[in-house]
């Protein structure tokens, strides 16, 4: 019965997540993304702050080890991103240097196959995500049934405004809508097998999943606070403003309101 719930949660936030993306930005909503960015925060964050952290401190671990983890974590997915960083922008110096002396008829060439190899490095890195992102909700689902219905939405809701730009750059390099998503959306089934792995795992290792559940906890937390809140962080007007906070609140409230209706059943 886990292995299914399992299933269907790895299923519905890593393929459910590319089809929402998809309705947002192929049929010309991407007004909506601000809102989104905030309802995600909001959501990532209750689920750490509410349900992660406080069902791996209700188990026998150490509370030292326990936030020696979720420590290492946060210095890991931060060391992660400038390591990302530095990749971008040695690439991004390495084309310069080649258009400053192609800039006539090799230019066009040049770029046709930049933007590609680039298409091919976002699926790859969607797939390690979203593998990851498979045993983080395995794990919550063995912990508890309500907690994996709450970790795999809140997975669902990070990864929209995450595969609309997925979809953005796809789209160029397939050339079509179609492509675009049927490439991401594959990327995305990878969580299904994350989730599987990540069951039979957990099933040898019980004793260790209080430090699968805060390493989760750190990765949501990270992309929370050091991905989504800064690209909220500009001077808006009142009615903006408090649309973002609204939003926010709606991610906790969402997460929340699931929980209530999981623990119901």
């Amino acid at each position: 019965m886990t292995l299914i719930a399992i299933l269907l949660g790895t299923v519905a936030a890593g393929v459910g997540s590319v089809w929402l993306a998809a309705a947002l930005s192929f049929a010309m909503l991407a007004r909506y993304t601000q809102h989104m960015l905030s309802l995600a925060a909001g959501a990532l964050m209750a689920t750490a702050f509410m349900h992660l952290l406080p069902e791996a401190f209700e188990s026998e671990a150490g509370a030292q080890e326990l936030f020696a983890v979720l420590l290492a974590g946060l210095v890991f997915f931060f060391l992660l991103d400038k390591a990302e960083l530095w990749h971008h922008g040695h690439e991004h110096h390495h084309d310069a240097g080649h258009e400053g002396h192609d800039h006539h008829g090799h230019a066009h060439g040049h770029d046709h196959h930049g933007p590609r190899s680039g298409g091919w490095a976002v699926l790859a890195g969607d797939s390690v995500h979203a593998f990851g992102d498979g045993i983080l909700i395995a794990s919550a689902f063995m912990a508890d049934m309500r907690l994996g219905v709450v970790t795999a939405v809140a997975v669902l809701a990070h990864e929209v405004p995450h595969h609309m730009g997925d979809l953005v750059v796809l789209r160029h390099t397939s050339g079509t809508h179609r492509a675009a998503l049927v490439k991401v959306s594959l990327a995305g089934t990878v969580t299904a097998l994350g989730g599987v792995v990540g069951y039979f795992l957990l099933a040898q290792l019980e004793d260790y999943l209080p430090y699968f559940l805060v390493a989760a906890s750190s990765s949501f937390v990270y992309v929370a606070l050091a991905d989504l809140i800064p690209q909220l962080q500009k001077r808006l007007g009142l009615r903006e403003t408090a649309a973002q906070v609204a939003w926010l609140l709606a991610g906790i409230a969402l997460v929340t309101l699931v929980s209530g209706l999981a623990h119901a059943r």
